[in-house]
Order: structure tokens, then C-alpha cells, then sequence
């Protein structure tokens, strides 16, 4: 049944050497290309993930920085405004006072002199009285300025007690 034919296995090998000339020319050749080719485009493409990653990452630090810089220069900022508000605070107030503090020197230097002049005036209506009654009582004119200076002798007395 089953024979050996030895012309038949030569002609197999010869085929089958041919086929594989034939292959390895045609076949392999653009098939190893094409392999080698995808396997390049699939290493660049992992590598440019791999930069796309590192510049991500890059880009994702440089923001957080410049997010804290911001953060921090808000901060200084605000700072600032709330010391400037206090110091425009203060200085306000101190000017308020000072003008108060003007105002009420003002005034008692005011009341003092009208006190003064109200006391000089008494002084001199007391003395023009004392003169009067006195004239009266003594029936006779007496000399006023000297009447005058005896009276603001008894009341400066009149004071010191």
C-alpha cells in the first residue's frame, strides 16, 4: 500500500526548496519588512506617549507651582489692603482726635476769656454799685477811681479766701 517512490520525493523537494526560494524571495522579505516597520511605529508611538506623559506631568507641576504663587501673591496682597486700611484707619482716627482735641482747646480758651471779660464786667458793675450806695449812704460824691481801687482791693481779699 503504501510505496516509496523515489522520483516522486525528489520532485517533492524540489518543490518544496523552490517554494521556499521562491517565499523567502517574495514572500519573507516584505513580510519581515512589514513586521519590522509595525514594530518600529509601535516603539516611536510608545515613546512619544511616554514624552506626552513627562510633558503632562512637566505642565501639571508648573501650574500647581504657578497656582501657589498665586495663591501666595493673593494672600500678600490681601496682607497689604487690610495694613493699609488699618494705617488709613488709624490716621483718621488720630486726625479726628486732634481736631477734637483742637476744638476743645478752642472752647476753653473761649470760655476763659468770656469768663474773664464776665468777671471784669462784674468787677466793674460791683465796684459802680459799691460807689453808688456808698454815695448814698454818705450822701456825698466820693472820688470813683479811688473808690474803684478799694474795691478791687476787697475783692481780690474776697478771692484769696
Amino acid at each position: 500500500m503504501l510505496d516509496i517512490n523515489p522520483g516522486l520525493i525528489i520532485w517533492t523537494i524540489i518543490t518544496f526548496a523552490l517554494l521556499v526560494v521562491v517565499l523567502g524571495k517574495f514572500a519573507w522579505k516584505p513580510l519581515l519588512q512589514a513586521l519590522q516597520a509595525r514594530e518600529q511605529e509601535i516603539a516611536d508611538s510608545l515613546k512619544k506617549a511616554e514624552e506626552a506623559k513627562k510633558d503632562a506631568e512637566r505642565m501639571m507641576q508648573e501650574n500647581k507651582i504657578a497656582m501657589e504663587k498665586a495663591s501666595t501673591e493673593t494672600a500678600r496682597l490681601i496682607a497689604e489692603g487690610r495694613a493699609m486700611a488699618e494705617q488709613l484707619k488709624s490716621d483718621i482716627v488720630a486726625k479726628a482726635n486732634e481736631s477734637a482735641k483742637k476744638l476743645i482747646d478752642q472752647a476753653k480758651d473761649e470760655i476763659t476769656r468770656e469768663k474773664e471779660s464776665a468777671l471784669a464786667q462784674l468787677r466793674s458793675e460791683v465796684a459802680d454799685l459799691s460807689i453808688s450806695v456808698a454815695e448814698k449812704i454818705l450822701d456825698e460824691s466820693l472820688d470813683g477811681a479811688k473808690q474803684k481801687k478799694m474795691v478791687d482791693k476787697v475783692l481780690q481779699q474776697l478771692q484769696k479766701n
